[in-house]
C-alpha cells in the first residue's frame, strides 16, 4: 500500500529557537509550513543559552566596530518589537528576565579604558551610572570600578520556547529516525514518514548541529558545518538579588558574564560565561569551577552567596563553516548542495533569530516560493508531539 503523500510550502526539521522561530514567522505569512523534532523542543543550544538579546557591545570592546557589531545592533529593537506583538513572531507574554544589561570594569586601568572606548563606540547605546543606580550586586563600598547600561534585555529561555510552541502547536510533530528517512528524487528532496510522505516546496534543516547529518543524508557537502565549544558554570546559592552584566577585562571579549535565573523550586541560581566558558573548554568540570570560585571571590567579595552548589554544562555551538573558526557574523542560510529545495540554516546566536527569519523569507522569495494552500496535517498525528526541554538548572540540580 503506498503512503499518503502530504504536499506543503515547507518542512522544517528542528526545534530549537531556529526552526521555532522559522515556523512562527513563515505560518505567520501564511505559509503552510510544518516542523519535527526528534528531541525536547528547546534542547542542546536553545535552553542552554543565557537569554542575553545583545546589540554589539561584546565585539565593539575591543575598540572598533565590525561586521558583527553592524548587524547585530538592530537585534534587541527587533526582539522589543515580537515582545509587543508588533513583529514578524508574536513573543506576547513571554518572560523579560530583565530590561537592562550592565557592562562593569573593575578597578584596573586596562579594564576601566576598555568600558571607555566601549562607551564611545556606541554612543545613545550604552549610558554610563552613577553609584545610585548600580546593579544592587555592585553597589558595595568597596567597588571602586565603573558601570555603564547598556541596550540589551535578557529573555527567560523556557518561556521563549513554550511560547513559540503554544502558538503553533498544532504544526509540531516527533520524528523517529528509525522510522523516517530523507530521500530525493533527483534534485528534490522529500521526507518519508509512516504512512506518510511529506513533499514539500521547501525543507529546511534547523538542526543545530544535527544539520551535517542532515546534509549527509540528501548527499550533499554543502554548506559545511563547524563547532565552537563552549564549558558554562551553573552556581546555586542563596544571594536573592539578580544580576545580569558582562565584566570587562584585558580581552576584546568580556571575562565573565553573568545572568541570573530561579531554578523550579525558585532557589537563585547565577550561570557564567564570557571567557571563563570559551577559554576552558576542555577542563575537568572541578578545574572550571575552581577558576569560577576564584573568579567571584576576586571581583564580587563583599557578595554573600550562603551555600554554594556548583555544576558545568558543556555544549558545542552550530554554526557556518567559517576560516580559522572565527564566529560568524550574521544568521546564516545556505542552500544545500545535492538537492533544489533544501536550505541549511544557523541563527549563530540567540540575538540573531529574528535576522535567522527575515533571510529565510528573502530565500524563499528569491526561488519563488510564496505560500500555497493550507495543508491538512491530520495524516501526520499518528507521530504524537514531542515535548519541551527542562532547564538547565533543574536538569542538573
Amino acid at each position: 500500500m503506498s503512503n499518503h503523500q502530504l504536499h506543503i510550502d515547507i518542512a522544517i526539521i528542528g526545534g530549537g529557537i531556529a526552526g521555532l522561530w522559522a515556523l512562527n514567522q513563515l505560518r505567520g505569512k501564511g505559509y503552510s509550513a510544518v516542523l519535527f523534532e526528534e528531541e525536547a523542543l528547546g534542547s542542546h543550544q536553545t535552553i542552554a543559552s543565557q537569554g542575553m538579546i545583545h546589540g554589539g557591545i561584546k565585539y565593539a570592546l575591543g575598540g572598533a566596530w565590525s561586521g558583527g557589531s553592524e548587524a547585530i545592533s538592530a537585534m534587541p529593537d527587533a526582539w522589543r518589537d515580537c515582545l509587543r506583538g508588533e513583529g514578524p513572531v508574536d513573543l506576547r507574554g513571554c518572560n523579560v528576565l530583565s530590561e537592562d544589561f550592565y557592562l562593569w570594569s573593575g578597578g584596573n586601568l586596562q579594564s576601566k579604558m576598555t568600558s571607555f572606548l566601549a562607551s564611545k563606540m556606541l554612543r545613545g547605546k550604552v549610558e554610563k551610572l552613577s553609584r545610585d543606580a548600580f546593579p544592587a550586586p555592585l553597589r558595595h563600598p568597596q567597588f571602586t570600578g565603573q558601570v555603564y547600561r547598556l541596550v540589551d534585555l535578557v529573555m527567560d529561555m523556557p518561556s521563549v520556547v513554550a511560547t513559540l510552541v503554544e502558538r503553533q502547536r498544532e504544526a509540531i510533530f516527533h520524528i523517529d529516525w528509525h522510522t523516517a528517512r530523507l530521500h530525493r528524487d533527483d534534485r528534490t528532496a522529500w521526507l518519508s514518514l509512516p504512512g506518510v510522505d511529506v513533499r514539500p516546496q521547501q525543507m529546511l534543516f534547523t538542526a543545530g548541529t544535527g544539520n551535517e547529518g542532515l546534509v549527509r543524508q540528501l548527499g550533499g557537502q554543502e554548506p559545511q558545518m563547524q563547532r565552537r565549544p563552549l564549558q558554562q558554570v551553573i552556581v546555586k546559592h542563596e544571594y536573592r538579588e539578580p544580576f545580569y552584566a558582562h565584566c570587562t577585562g584585558t580581552n576584546p571579549s568580556p571575562r565573565l558574564t553573568v545572568s541570573s535565573h530561579r531554578t523550579s523550586q525558585d532557589e537563585p541560581v547565577w550561570y557564567l560565561g564570557g571567557d571563563l566558558a570559551t577559554e576552558n573548554t576542555h577542563a575537568r568540570p572541578e578545574q572550571l569551577i575552581a577558576k569560577a570560585q576564584q573568579e567571584l571571590s576576586t571581583l564580587l567579595p563583599w557578595v554573600d552567596f550562603g551555600e554554594m552548589h556548583w555544576r558545568t554544562v558543556k555544549l558545542d555551538r552550530a554554526e557556518p563553516k567559517q576560516t580559522a573558526l572565527l564566529r560568524p557574523d550574521r544568521a546564516f542560510v545556505g542552500r544545500v548542495d545535492s538537492v533544489d529545495n533544501a536550505l541549511a540554516a544557523w541563527p549563530t546566536k540567540l540575538s540573531l533569530s529574528p535576522d535567522l527569519g527575515d533571510e529565510i523569507e528573502r530565500m524563499l522569495a528569491q526561488d519563488g516560493i510564496s505560500p500555497g494552500k493550507s495543508a491538512d496535517l491530520s495524516a501526520l498525528s499518528i507521530l504524537g508531539r514531542p515535548g519541551i526541554t527542562p532547564t538547565c538548572w533543574d536538569a542538573l540540580f
